[in-house]
Formats: C-alpha cells, sequence, structure tokens
C-alpha cells in the first residue's frame, strides 16, 4: 500500500511541475467573455428595441381600429348608412392593416440588418482575440519547452 501511495505522490508532483511548466493564461478566456457579455448586451438591447417599438405598432392598431368601430356602431338615421359605415370601416381597416404589417416589417428589418452587424463586429472582435491568444500560448510554450528542455539536460 505504501508503494501505491508514493507512486501516485510522484505522479501528482511529475503533473504540478508538468503544470506548472505550461502555465495557463486566463486573460483570454476572460476578454472572450467580457466580448460574450458585450455581445448579449448589444443584442437584449436591439432585441428589446425591437418588442418596445412592435408594442406601439400595435397598440395604435387596436386604439384605431376602437375607434372606427365607434363610428360604425353609432346610431344612423337611414338604414343606408350603416352599410356606408360598414364598407368605410372594412376599407379602413384594409387600409390600416397594411400600415401596419408594412410598419412591422420595418421593424425586422432594422433588428435583422442590427444583429447582423454585431454579430459580423463579435465574430471579427473574437477573432483577434482567438488570433493573440494562440500567438501568446505559441509564445509562453515555446519559452517553457525551452526551459524543460534545458533544465534536462
Amino acid at each position: 500500500m505504501a508503494t501505491a501511495t508514493k507512486t501516485n505522490a510522484d505522479y501528482t508532483k511529475m503533473m504540478k511541475d508538468m503544470m506548472g511548466a505550461f502555465p495557463v493564461d486566463m486573460t483570454a478566456m476572460q476578454d472572450a467573455f467580457k466580448t460574450q457579455a458585450t455581445l448579449n448586451d448589444k443584442l437584449s438591447k436591439v432585441a428589446l428595441e425591437a418588442a418596445d417599438k412592435s408594442t406601439e405598432i400595435s397598440t395604435k392598431w387596436t386604439k384605431d381600429t376602437l375607434s372606427k368601430i365607434g363610428n360604425m356602431t353609432a346610431v344612423k338615421d337611414d338604414p343606408a348608412e350603416y352599410t356606408k359605415a360598414m364598407t368605410d370601416f372594412a376599407s379602413s381597416q384594409a387600409e390600416m392593416s397594411a400600415e401596419t404589417m408594412a410598419a412591422f416589417a420595418e421593424v425586422a428589418k432594422k433588428v435583422q440588418m442590427e444583429t447582423v452587424e454585431l454579430l459580423l463586429a463579435a465574430g471579427k472582435d473574437m477573432s483577434e482575440d482567438a488570433t493573440a491568444a494562440v500567438k501568446k500560448a505559441t509564445a509562453e510554450m515555446t519559452s517553457a519547452a525551452k526551459k524543460a528542455t534545458a533544465a534536462a539536460k
């Protein structure tokens, strides 16, 4: 049993020495996390702005529809005026629907454009961060390997 314990201790020491010879720089991970957090923040702002604008559009459409319904349901002197009121309501609904759908389409288009811009910028930032991290890690590994080789001689 003592031999197994000594073997484990030797193995543990060897692993500690090896890991110490190849230090890990956590700044690359921290930079990647910050880049991701910044991207998430910007994407959230785009989504919240779109939700806010969409709510405004829906509210306006609802208010306009309710006011048109009020005109349509008002008491008329001539029965033919009811037909005209219904026709006017249907016509105004068709027009409002087209305008509302166009407004929603503009919101969607803006979200799409902003999202693509953010993702392209984030991809560029992440690529630059990764390149810098790989260069730094390569330099550190080369330096550590030279030290290990020199120590072994």
